[in-house]
């Protein structure tokens, strides 16, 4: 995940306002703009009632079982879930941090990446504590690895709250990002019900470990999915994130199945997941079983949280990743978090024009008209209105 506003933190609150103050239009106005440059305007506030987690069994002896993820995790009373978000209270289980973001921010579409979703548009974008994997490399550890007592702010902010937001800043897309969407799956299900009945989109980048049950129910309210593929071994995933690649791999394959967009992101960590042989693996797979169409963007690592003595992954290796992408057969390969190269914009497979021109996350350019290729006319799939 990329690109967090932790409201509180090292982040200029200046830079933040300067982009408009998000939360003058959830809190009834009740803080003044002064005000929000001060840290009274930030406290913690938790006056949401607990919402009843979806996706659960009860069993004897008031245990019960989530049953959002992979993990399955089994909880007696009082208990908490490997995500750190769900607890066992009375033989039921609730989502800790439902209506409680610890982020919420305006990005770039780019940022997420989501590359051939309405380019040059803006996101508005929501995080909370918690994740249900234990990633080394986490750029934002300061909410996936920290629970809701541990945040430094969090807001109450309903799902209503979040969707009026959107329409009244005439913000089109509705992203769940930053830590883990799986692990706040109840507060994103609710917002997406609601927001497609407004009429806005919703994106939301994941690790892709959910159940196929919940995961085929949250896709009904959809518009478009970024995975992040770890890596292509079973070892990189239990080393590195305390996790599992299968799950993932399953994912992809119904996010497919159920027509709804999807790209996939791969952060390229040197001697980690950077084999030439595991690229190569990974690409075959990604064609074989999602299609030569699906995006596949290979991110620059740079060091962070336990990762710190690795170097940042050299742009030669990132562009022996794309050239092994492209000699497999996919047709859209980016290489992102390397402001400037060439191939962080959009080619034309059939005549190679450049048809979307970015830096980093700004679109300069964008020659797709009509979901075509302007120069040749060729169809490039994705969400262009």
């Amino acid at each position: 995940m990329h690109g967090a506003i932790f409201f509180g933190d090292k982040t200029s609150r200046r830079d933040f306002l300067k982009k408009g103050c998000l939360f003058l239009a959830c809190l009834g106005g009740s803080l003044g703009l002064l005000d929000l440059l001060t840290k009274k305007a930030w406290p913690t506030i938790k006056t949401s009632p607990l919402r009843e987690a979806m996706f659960y069994k009860r069993l004897a002896k008031n245990t019960v079982q989530c049953e959002i993820c992979f993990r399955g995790c089994i909880l007696r009373e009082g208990q908490r879930s490997f995500c750190r978000n769900k607890e066992n209270i009375s033989g039921r289980l609730y989502s800790l941090v439902h209506s409680k973001p610890s982020a919420v921010h305006i990005d770039p579409i780019e940022k997420e990446p989501a590359l051939h979703m309405l380019p040059g548009t803006d996101i508005l974008c929501f995080g909370t504590a918690g994740c249900n994997f234990r990633c080394k490399f986490c750029h934002n550890w300061h909410l996936s690895q920290r629970s809701i007592e541990e945040m430094d702010h969090t807001y109450d902010l309903s799902p209503k709250d979040a969707v009026r937001i959107a329409i009244n800043r005439k913000i089109p897309t509705l992203s769940f990002t930053y830590n883990e969407p799986i692990s706040f799956y109840e507060y994103v299900y609710d917002i997406a019900r609601l927001a497609k009945q407004k009429g806005l989109r919703i994106l939301w980048h994941s690790n892709g470990t959910l159940n196929p049950e919940p995961l085929r129910e949250l896709l009904k309210y959809t518009d478009a999915v970024t995975i992040d593929l770890k890596g292509f071994t079973e070892e990189f995933y239990q080393n590195t994130s305390s996790a599992e690649l299968e799950p993932c791999l399953s994912t992809l394959k119904i996010i497919k199945e159920e027509g709804v967009w999807l790209e996939i992101v791969n952060l390229q960590i040197p001697t980690l997941n950077d084999n030439p042989r595991d690229v190569k693996r990974m690409s075959l797979w990604i064609k074989e079983n999602l299609g030569e169409d699906t995006p596949l963007h290979f991110s620059r690592f740079s060091p962070t949280y336990r990762l710190t003595t690795l170097p940042a992954t050299p742009i030669k290796k990132l562009e022996q990743a794309y050239k092994i992408a492209k000699e497999v057969g996919l047709k859209y390969v980016t290489i992102g978090n390397v402001p400037g190269h060439k191939y962080n914009s959009t080619f034309c497979p059939s005549c190679q024009k450049r048809l979307i021109h970015r830096i980093h996350f700004q679109v300069l350019s964008n020659n797709i008209k009509d979901g075509r290729c302007k120069f040749c006319g060729y169809k490039i799939p994705g969400i262009w209105e």
